[in-house]
């Protein structure tokens, strides 16, 4: 490609525009005014913005704004716009009037970062094509990088599954007032439609997707495979007005989690099949979709189609707002190893032939339910090979963890959050002396979840002993992907001696370094749903999940003798450090920031009545607070 036609696709994709930059009609003598300009734009009904307009990204001085723009006569064409931005609603005071290019190339959205705007000021904006114009925008910069603002207020959310229960928490998450941002920390498509996760029941607003191509998989769903399957997937999301309402109102910050390429990846690998198969194509497919339709700002985040690899793409980045709040926002999927345990191993090690082996799914045993001790062992050998590893597995890379450890230390804000896909809390089931287990092969420790942080604790615990070695306090985790509302403290010591596997420390060890607030997915079935539907094909732990009161009791609380007819004997708890945990929710979260706590909200919603979304969604709210200085958060 020629430098030349390179630039051009780079302007189309990505504009940079200074506040100030006003079209001006050319005039005549200052004694005669000019005879108005002939009105030769195309007739109104031209173009269609049905995705509505987003911004994202705010810094200071600058905010990314959004749209997709198509003519009304399906034809391909490039397309001209221009962004207006305001700082009244009325567009009295513009403060930029600049023409763009939506391209067929990039499926006719378009993205400009308008820089050098006031700090702490909303802002107004709208796209206009010929005689049609987009919705009216709003959105706000941050506070200058000196100033103390008395609060900050945003939201985040995650796991808005397209095509299971309802979007009621949508509904009511674009009804907030006085929210300074919103943070989507991924999950904001699924790449899958027909999945076994997938079935049941839907909200009626939400028919069922066709992909133009697909993959066909084993359980017989179909995953996205190329840029025009994932555009699609993205075409219909924000086809949701409630969805719509939320980028209309608020700035937007987002990083991916692996349902925006493939479930439970790693770098360019998909895990459908113990096979883990290298899908590059795929990959750079995904990461064009992801970018074409977030509003995310180039001069942090680095996008190059012209270079090879899945890597050609860089998410991770930080956001200042004054000198109350530091948002770093991390990739935790493209530079991630490989699970520690092989998901082959398990069916080789019971004979199963290589062939046979790669395609089963072995996911239990190997990401959810691992025995801890096999999960240590595997953080200083790789267990296919028996070959000693240089490092134990990593989820952020080697330049990403320094940039996250440069970031932290360096950083001066009052709060320090940490936008994370993943759940960083403990989730272990100590089955060794529980009175439901009674099959000796149970009777160990289990990391539930080890596709999330569980399932890299040495990698865990390097990060966690870097906070409390440089005293670096008032550190946050806002995370999902779980399915589930959780809060917990986070040690900096992960409870075994990787040098001896076979002899865990529980109650855990270590310094408090941070605290992990989870939120429950939007829409997605919820993580007990899932864990009581394995439980079907594992008699041995349905006891466990046979209620949520159950599950939540043996998996956080702990209870003494004679507390629970279930528990004669008393139940000692999991996870002490979990200090609140709702396995069996949908919903979203809200943060409120001063210089002297933190208060959040989790919102759970109502799940769908008789097939139809509830009227009123809201089903409770918790309050958690969190005094500066602390990591001992107190639950209402």
């Amino acid at each position: 490609m020629q430098r030349r036609e390179l630039l051009r696709r780079s302007a189309a994709f990505f504009s940079v525009i200074t506040a100030g930059s006003i079209l001006s009609a050319c005039g005549g003598d200052d004694d005669t005014p000019a005879a108005p300009a002939p009105d030769t734009r195309p007739p109104a009904g031209t173009y269609r913005f049905d995705l509505g307009v987003a911004s994202g990204d705010p810094k200071a001085d600058s905010v990314v704004f959004w749209t997709r723009v198509q003519q009304a006569d399906a034809g391909t064409g490039d397309i001209e716009l221009t962004l207006q931005v305001s700082t009244t609603e009325d567009f009295s005071e513009l403060v930029v009037e600049q023409p763009l290019t939506a391209t067929a190339l990039y499926d006719h959205t378009v993205r400009a970062k308008v820089v050098q705007l006031q700090p702490g000021t909303r802002y107004f904006y709208r796209f206009v094509a010929g005689r049609d114009h987009s919705v009216i925008g709003n959105s706000k910069t941050a506070p200058a990088a000196d100033a103390t603002p008395q609060q900050l207020r945003f939201a985040w959310f995650t796991c808005q599954d397209w095509s299971v229960n309802h979007w009621g928490a949508m509904e009511l998450l674009a009804a907030e007032q006085e929210l300074d941002f919103t943070v989507h920390v991924g999950d904001y498509i699924y790449e899958t439609v027909g999945a076994q996760f997938q079935t049941g029941q839907v909200e009626p607003a939400h028919q069922p997707i066709t992909l133009p191509d697909g993959m066909p998989l084993a359980d017989g769903s179909t995953a996205a495979l190329t840029l025009a399957d994932y555009r699609t997937l993205y075409r219909t999301y924000r086809s949701d007005a409630r969805l719509q309402e939320v980028h209309r109102k608020f700035p937007f910050i987002a990083v991916w989690d692996d349902h925006e390429f493939s479930d439970d990846c790693w770098q360019d690998h998909q895990t459908y099949n113990n096979a883990n198969q290298q899908q590059t194509d795929r990959r750079r497919a995904a990461s064009q979709a992801w970018f074409e339709y977030m509003p995310v700002d180039m001069g942090d985040v680095s996008f190059d189609l012209n270079k090879a690899g899945h890597e050609n793409i860089r998410i991770y980045r930080d956001f200042q707002f004054g000198q109350l709040m530091h948002l770093v926002m991390t990739d935790q999927r493209l530079y991630r190893d490989d699970h520690a345990i092989p998901e082959a191993l398990l069916p080789l090690s019971q004979g199963a032939p290589l062939d046979a082996a790669l395609q089963m799914d072995t996911s239990v045993g190997t990401r959810y339910f691992t025995p801890l001790p096999l999960l240590l062992q595997a953080q200083q050998v790789d267990l296919l090979t028996q070959q000693p590893r240089a490092t134990a597995p990593s989820i952020l890379g080697k330049t990403q963890t320094q940039w996250w450890k440069d970031t932290m230390r360096n950083s001066r804000s009052t709060w320090k959050f940490w936008g994370n896909e993943l759940s960083l809390s403990r989730m272990w089931a100590d089955l060794r002396q529980h009175p439901l287990v009674t099959d000796p092969a149970l009777q160990q420790v289990f990391a539930i979840n080890a596709d999330c942080w569980d399932g890299y604790p040495v990698h865990k615990q390097e990060l966690m002993q870097f906070l409390t070695q440089n005293n670096i306090r008032n550190v946050v985790a806002i995370t999902g992907d779980l399915h589930a509302f959780q809060c917990g403290i986070v040690r900096d010591q992960i409870g075994f001696d990787p040098r001896q596997p076979a002899a865990p420390v529980n109650p855990p060890a270590g310094k408090a370094a941070m605290v992990d607030f989870v939120v429950a997915g939007i829409s997605s079935n919820s993580f007990f749903s899932y864990l009581r539907s394995a439980a079907r094909a594992m008699p041995a732990l349905q006891a466990l999940v046979a209620d949520q009161p159950t599950f939540e009791t043996f998996l956080w609380r702990g209870l003494p003798a004679g507390v629970h007819p279930a528990f004669p004997q008393g139940v000692p708890a999991n996870n002490p450090d979990m200090l609140y945990g709702d396995h069996h929710a949908q919903g979203y979260a809200t943060a409120t920031v001063t210089a002297s706590q933190l208060e959040v909200q989790f919102h759970k919603v109502k799940p769908l009545d008789e097939g139809q979304a509830p009227a009123t969604p809201l089903l409770q709210t918790t309050r958690i607070t969190l005094p500066a200085g602390s990591t001992s958060p107190t639950i209402g």
